[in-house]
């Protein structure tokens, strides 16, 4: 086995990685900040995958020396154009939205499972009941809701029974605040 090729094949292949590379990185992080924050924000699946593939792509471009700069920095731009186009369509018009995103699943409203909804987001109790010790719940009984949302994350409303124990409650914005105080 020849060991020398795989520690270095010469200074041409560190060279064209760091030229191409901070072009290509130069490239990515001008295309992302013109089309702005959404283009990365992963809200459901389909974000999440353009967000891997941007990345899968960017490694590509620095890896492969099948890739020339004009090809990868193409790729790059052509997923966030999509990106952008999807989004912006998807506001527009919500039966399209309706096609490229997922709604949320309530799983359990007021400490009562919903078998049907677990059952169609093969969601099984232990995993709830694990989801909800995540949270710092001891019991699903007290929870008022766990919805699993559009990116396939989970969110656990405390219910009444959790608040008056811990004193903490959710705000509107998400925040937990100190019950009867200003969040």
């Amino acid at each position: 086995m020849d060991w020398s090729g795989m520690l270095f094949q010469g200074w041409s292949g560190i060279l064209r990685t760091a030229i191409v590379g901070t072009l290509a990185y130069a490239v990515l992080v001008v295309a992302l900040r013109t089309s702005g924050k959404r283009t990365l924000a992963k809200l459901n699946a389909f974000d999440l995958v353009v967000t891997v593939a941007l990345g899968s792509t960017l490694a590509t471009i620095l890896l492969s020396k099948n890739v020339a700069l004009a090809e990868g920095v193409t790729a790059l731009l052509l997923l966030i154009a999509l990106q952008y186009g999807v989004t912006a369509l998807s506001v527009r018009s919500t039966s399209f939205a309706r096609i490229v995103r997922s709604e949320p699943t309530l799983l359990l409203r007021d400490g009562e499972v919903l078998p049907r909804a677990m059952k169609r987001a093969r969601v099984t109790e232990a995993e709830l009941e694990t989801i909800v010790r995540t949270e710092g719940q001891r019991d699903p009984e007290t929870v008022a809701a766990v919805i699993l949302e559009s990116d396939g994350s989970f969110s656990v409303i405390a219910g009444p029974e959790a608040v008056r124990r811990t004193g903490f409650q959710s705000s509107e914005s998400g925040v937990a605040t100190r019950e009867g105080h200003a969040g």
